[in-house]
């Protein structure tokens, strides 16, 4: 008896503990997940809004006092929320042994600011109109989760030596032309022009295009002096933009040269390459994003590229059947090899990127890389008997 109900204890022991090892509650563990990382979830953009918006209430008088229990409640529930987002990343990152580097980076620090800012300030007494002005620090945690933002910052970093030539720049026609103002107008203004701090304010405001017109020089060399701090305001912000536009321009090329690159190293013909050959290739091809159902050659067309398939599908219409032909494929060389001419209706069936070869550089790549024309001239002929 004993030897029997040995099996049947063991499934009364382990059958518990399976279960014990499933969470009880699957969405919330979904939820707690997405909320340990990094990410933006769709909650916090929701608490982000409700909190600030209710923080903007709580400042109008006459709508808080109408709706001052439904605009407290948002604000704690809001509060509620970043806390237990604080929380659920410390034990996260505890257990990942990453406390520190959390707690010290710049995400880590907004996230506890968001959590103890208000309760902070509520616990020293400040008065609570007061202490819920401190929610406004919530908008920083969207920071993070906004792309051109990241670029933004290494645009800052790379152009930094650039950006602070100009800064100093700015500086030093600031500090001049206020010294120059104050000389030349302190006895004719002294309200305006009595001291070098008062002269910095009016040299600031006229370096920034802002201030025309609100303090004006009477004499003759205070208003060439005014006249080139004029000039020289639109010469340095416009070296900002320049070199602001230009970073932008090559952290853009370069963005969607290692997408290209990824989407190329998909393909079979390419992935053979070496790095340099990659590269080569990458700088000819184009990219193509399509949405489904999109027709991408005309049969009877003359053709002067053709394509291959990085990501989705692509529908070949020929005489009698219907091809389709996915990731790593590719279509229309045959108007790269000789007939020109079109000879299928081609269309996306699905969200699909293209990478386009045009027939200059099919023509370089092919000498370049004889290899390659071979593979691709051998699928041509392949297809060509298939289709007869």
């Amino acid at each position: 008896l004993a030897r029997k109900s040995q099996p049947g204890t063991a499934r009364a022991q382990t059958e518990p503990s399976s279960r014990m090892s499933k969470p009880m509650f699957p969405a919330l563990a979904r939820f707690v997940a997405a909320t340990a990382g990094r990410n933006m979830t769709k909650a916090a953009y929701v608490a982000v809004t409700v909190g600030v918006l209710s923080m903007v209430l709580l400042t109008l008088n006459p709508a808080y006092e109408t709706g001052h229990r439904w605009v407290d409640f948002l604000l704690w529930a809001s509060l509620v929320y970043f806390v237990f987002e604080w929380v659920v990343r410390l034990r996260h990152m505890a257990r990942q042994g990453r406390l520190a580097l959390y707690v010290s980076s710049s995400a880590g620090l907004v996230d506890t600011v968001g959590a103890l800012a208000v309760p902070a300030a509520l616990v020293l007494g400040a008065e609570p109109k007061t202490a819920w002005l401190l929610s406004v620090l919530w908008v920083l945690k969207v920071v993070p989760g906004i792309p051109g933002l990241r670029q933004l910052r290494r645009v800052l970093v790379l152009e930094s030596g650039p950006l602070l030539s100009v800064l100093v720049i700015f500086l030093m026609v600031v500090f001049l032309a206020s010294v120059a103002e104050y000389f030349l107008e302190r006895d004719v203004q002294p309200q305006t022009f009595g001291s070098v701090p008062a002269a910095l304010w009016w040299a600031v405001v006229t370096l920034t295009t802002t201030g025309y017109g609100d303090v004006v020089p009477v004499t003759p060399l205070g208003r060439m002096v005014a006249a080139l701090v004029m000039i020289s305001g639109l010469g340095v912000f416009g070296l900002w933009t320049g070199i602001l536009a230009t970073g932008f321009a090559a952290e853009t090329r370069r963005d969607n040269f290692l997408k290209t690159w990824e989407s190329v190293s998909k393909v079979p013909f390419f992935a053979a390459l070496g790095p340099a050959a990659i590269a080569d290739v990458t700088h000819m091809l184009r990219t193509m994003e399509l949405p489904a159902r999109t027709m991408i050659i005309r049969k009877g067309t003359q053709g002067d590229c053709m394509y291959f398939i990085a990501a989705g599908e692509v529908e070949v219409d020929l005489p009698g059947k219907k091809v389709q032909l996915g990731e790593g494929a590719f279509f229309g060389e045959m108007a790269l090899l000789g007939n020109n001419m079109r000879g299928a209706n081609v269309s996306t069936t699905k969200v699909s990127r293209l990478l386009v070869l045009d027939l200059v550089d099919f023509r370089v790549l092919m000498a370049r890389h004889p290899d390659l024309a071979e593979t691709i001239d051998a699928e041509a002929k392949r297809r060509t008997l298939e289709n007869k």
